[in-house]
């Protein structure tokens, strides 16, 4: 049924344990869906039929008998192209990887699988997770659910269109620089970007190791705790009773306001006013030791990304990845491990210096990304263009990456424009609550 297509996770598991709704009607109505879609092709890279019958005909007899193992027992997902499926090829949407066929599922997948989740598929990505406008030539460009011909953001591409185009009730991205927090934005999603090492990397293709962080894109903040849980196999944060009245945010002066979009900035200055009407404090504060991090992003991302991947790019002919995606990795080159290290050793000074800054401050705002979606043709036309405004969609996502913590971007309430809350490593749980009082000053 359409109606089920437009649902949140959250919504469609409560449905299920209260038998209005069962697990096998609804994954066979996602993969209809999924199979008359005009741009299923460009969304999916590979659906998993068998997979998700089988697994929703185990959770509709589950519901029958009561047993049901988790709030979202029987909800039908999409896995981005870099969770290892087990005999189903995960190529990380690069040519450099065709043919790649896991024996075993990554170990998030394998706590969502425990949990009662419906694996739908794999969906389209940037190659090998490098870019944050969601161009990929080389396999496919999903389509923005605002415009077809704009960029959907990336890396996270195909699973922001899954969500955003009714063909999955929610998706599990990867965010190193913004990949979740992107395309989530400007398709008007949810994105939570989890702590680096707090779920699992097993069986996830890998970009940079120290950065790389497994979470979701759905549409609600329910649906990013109850998914952060079934993803850890844990416990889902209480988002009862969440407000924000006396809640003390800090607006990031440093870095993340500079050089703002006419839209960007309505639509961060629109949902800061509504955050302020529903109760919360809030300041503006400059932080120096962002803008120094951020000298520090280039020789920190893409050294660990080329020591990740210069055997396999340098192996191939130069045809077999998209140039600019290929030149950034190549960029990487350029430093040695000294600086590399050096580097590394300054970032925990400044992140050090950042986490006592925000202390007094249950969490940061930031716009999510300075920019709007660019045309695709454009983008592929124009390398330059291309380059520029990678840096920039990926500009204030990184901060979040590179300071160490988690982040949730939400819908403004204006069309693809997004706003950041930011929080100390591990605070998950009280920064979801945050996003839950958020989400209704938003509505």
């Amino acid at each position: 049924m359409t109606e089920w297509r437009g649902m949140g996770a959250a919504e469609l598991g409560r449905a299920i344990g209260n038998r209005e709704i069962d697990p096998t009607e609804l994954t066979a109505d996602f993969l209809d869906a999924i199979r008359s879609h005009p741009f299923a092709d460009r969304i999916y890279a590979r659906v998993t039929e068998s997979r998700a019958m089988a697994e929703a005909e185990a959770a509709a007899r589950r519901a029958r008998d009561g047993q049901r193992l988790s709030p979202l027992d029987g909800v039908p997902i999409s896995w981005k192209d870099l969770f290892d499926t087990a005999g189903v090829a995960t190529e990380a949407g690069s040519r450099l990887l065709s043919g790649r066929v896991p024996a075993h599922d990554a170990e998030v997948l394998a706590n969502a699988t425990a949990a009662g989740l419906i694996c739908l598929g794999k969906t389209h990505m940037t190659e090998l997770a490098f870019s944050g406008l969601g161009l990929n030539p080389m396999t496919a460009t999903p389509p923005n659910v605002h415009d077809h011909d704009l960029a959907p953001g990336g890396s996270s591409s195909g699973a922001a269109a899954s969500v955003a185009f009714g063909l999955a009730a929610a998706a599990i991205g990867s965010d190193t620089g913004g990949s979740v927090r992107v395309p989530a934005a400007w398709n008007d999603l949810v994105g939570l970007k989890t702590t680096a090492g707090r779920l699992s990397l097993r069986g996830v293709v890998p970009l940079a190791p120290r950065f790389d962080t497994v979470g979701p894109l759905c549409r609600s903040v329910e649906d990013a705790a109850l998914l952060l849980a079934a993803l850890e196999g844990g416990r889902p944060a209480d988002l009862r009773g969440a407000s924000l009245q006396d809640v003390r945010l800090m607006i990031l002066e440093t870095v993340a306001l500079d050089d703002l979009r006419p839209e960007p900035e309505a639509g961060f200055d629109h949902a800061v006013e509504r955050l302020r009407d529903a109760g919360a404090v809030i300041e503006r504060l400059a932080a120096p030791e962002v803008a120094e991090a951020m000298e520090l992003a280039g020789i920190i991302f893409t050294t660990e990304a080329w020591g990740t991947w210069k055997e396999l790019i340098e192996s191939h002919p130069a045809d077999r990845m998209f140039a600019p995606v290929r030149e950034r990795f190549r960029s990487g080159a350029v430093h040695s491990g000294a600086d590399y290290v050096a580097a590394w050793q300054r970032l925990e000074v400044l992140r050090a210096a950042f986490a006592e800054r925000i202390a007094r401050f249950d969490a940061v705002l930031l716009p999510t990304s300075p920019i709007m979606p660019a045309r695709i043709d454009a983008l592929l036309s124009d390398q330059a263009l291309f380059v520029a405004e990678n840096l920039l969609a990926l500009r204030n996502t990184r901060i979040g990456n590179l300071m160490g913590g988690c982040a949730l971007t939400l819908p403004t309430g204006l069309p693809a424009t997004g706003i950041t809350l930011m929080a100390p490593p591990g605070a998950e749980e009280r920064l979801l609550r945050l996003g839950r009082a958020a989400e209704e000053a938003l509505a």
